[in-house]
């Protein structure tokens, strides 16, 4: 264990650089394969589907577990150094950090080059909701979104797990999380078969999220943003949120931006409103959507010196 925050830097640094192996088989993805599978599976039979939901999510995490546990009794049977490399490699599939950047800058690119229609493809890739008619605003105010709630998700909440039960427990957060991504809608198709999931995630994110947001403000000083006005809304704001969890760090993001976030959305063609966040002190502009990428990054870095010790 005394290897743990080494591994775990080894395994940030490959993700930073190489970001998600989409040639190779990737744990998460064949986690969510096998989520899909299950899903399908069920709604043919008649089970209840919440009792369904509950059999997805519980081979979902112990396929996440017994695999990481397999391969890493296995590497450390035929070499202690292989132990090693096997966790490292696992840490570094249950981050996204690079992935997160380029998504977000992909759709900052599209934006500034006045191509909205790629724009709204390019959020397309990281929101759940519907983009084929979303402004300009509307996309911003969407990406910034999804990074804040992804920095939880793709980065802080896999650190915290790994800090505290090693691979294993970064990967079984990411079964549980991968779970409620595909199954944690409210609408009526999900609703009774990912109750289980969405459940289950929100409780898992309880701490990370709570945690990642109390480094938004210093991260915001840091890069320059409005730390003060971060602190004021985050207090404010971060139970309006329909989500117990993401609140936190979209009311300390918009703080730091001095913008809006929430509002009405489309998800599955269901007209969604969310409470405010924030207040809008500027209009939503592209270059928010670098501010956030700066502001996530540090953000990262900072929850990260602060485990780093821990696992020494």
């Amino acid at each position: 264990m005394a290897l743990i925050s080494l591994q775990i830097t080894a395994a940030l640094l490959l993700d930073i650089l190489l970001g998600d192996p989409r040639r190779l088989p990737h744990p998460v993805r064949l986690l969510g394969n096998l989520g899909a599978f299950l899903e399908r599976f069920y709604r043919k039979t008649e089970i209840n589907l919440g009792l369904a939901g509950v059999l997805t999510l519980a081979a979902m995490i112990g396929a996440g577990w017994f695999t990481t546990f397999l391969i890493l009794e296995v590497a450390a049977f035929v070499a202690p150094f292989l132990h090693i490399l096997a966790s490292i490699i696992i840490f570094y599939t249950t981050f996204c950090i690079r992935d997160l950047l380029l998504h977000a800058r992909e759709v900052l690119l599209a934006l500034e080059a006045g191509d909205l229609e790629l724009a709204r493809q390019k959020t397309g890739m990281i929101v759940g909701r519907d983009t084929n008619s979303l402004s300009e605003s509307e996309i911003i105010r969407a990406t910034v979104e999804s990074v804040a709630e992804s920095l939880v998700d793709g980065i802080t909440a896999p650190l915290f797990y790994g800090f505290l039960a090693g691979p294993a427990g970064s990967m079984v957060y990411k079964a549980i999380n991968t779970a409620d991504s595909m199954f944690g809608y409210k609408n009526e198709y999900f609703r009774e078969f990912g109750w289980a999931a969405a459940r289950l995630d929100d409780l898992v994110n309880f701490i990370p999220a709570r945690l990642t947001a109390l480094f938004i403000p210093p991260a915001a000083f840091i890069v320059g943003l409005d730390h003060v006005h971060s602190w004021r809304i985050m207090l404010r704001d971060r139970k309006k949120h329909t989500s117990p969890n993401s609140g936190h760090t979209e009311a300390a993001a918009a703080g730091a931006l001095n913008i809006q976030l929430g509002g009405s959305s489309l998800y599955f063609g269901e007209l969604i409103t969310k409470p405010a966040l924030g207040e809008a002190w500027q209009e939503l502009r592209p270059g928010h959507i670098r501010e956030m990428n700066r502001l996530m990054l540090t953000t990262a870095g900072l929850v990260f010196l602060i485990f780093f010790p821990l696992g020494l």
